[in-house]
């Protein structure tokens, strides 16, 4: 009996390593891999390939309609206005994890940004940037050790990712710092140039 029981004890260790070693990996190719193989949803609902912005520069951002941080979108429109020619796209993904600040449906996400802002660039269906519903792309990123802020969940509305022509994150912004500041706008242009 004692035989059994040890011999279960070793085989559930055997498994409990290989499920370590799966999820080891799997965050690994998070890090390594293209963030352009995810799909995500349009603000219509129909599904969208990331991997039509193969060989752009991204902006990713998480947005909320009624933040301390929503005037941002004037930045984000500026900057995109000014380098779409060179290869930059702006990808708004609406979330109301962090105080319930997009409570609206895409509908009406979609009217406030075009109303109020302008807004041109790719905005695509709400979602959760955190925790066990997060989307996979927003997993992805945020496994991603990328300066100034590093890795780990989303803070707060309109955080940034810098997403370069293959795909990789190569930084990460706090909400903090404006789509137009200086760092952005460097980080920005030495991806366009690469």
């Amino acid at each position: 009996m004692k035989f059994k029981s040890l011999l279960m004890g070793v085989c559930l260790m055997g498994l409990a390593s290989s499920v370590n070693s799966a999820a080891s990996q799997a965050v690994e190719a998070a890090k390594t891999g293209s963030v352009l193989a995810n799909s995500v949803k349009s603000m219509e609902g129909t599904p969208v390939e990331l991997s039509k912005y193969e060989g752009k520069v991204l902006l990713v951002v998480n947005v909320a309609s009624k933040c301390g941080y929503t005037s941002q979108y004037s930045g984000m429109q500026e900057i995109y206005t000014k380098y779409k020619e060179k290869g930059l796209e702006v990808l708004g993904f609406p979330c109301n994890q962090f105080g319930g600040q997009e409570p609206g449906s895409n509908k009406d996400i979609q009217e406030f940004c075009s109303s109020k802002y302008k807004v041109t660039f790719d905005m695509f269906d709400k979602i959760d940037v955190n925790g066990a519903n997060a989307s996979p792309f927003y997993k992805q990123l945020t496994a991603v050790d990328a300066k100034p802020k590093g890795s780990g969940k989303v803070g707060w509305n309109f955080e940034k990712f810098l997403i370069n022509k293959k795909g990789e994150v190569i930084a990460r912004f706090p909400s903090s710092a404006a789509p137009d500041g200086k760092e952005v706008i460097a980080a920005i242009e030495k991806a366009l140039a690469e």
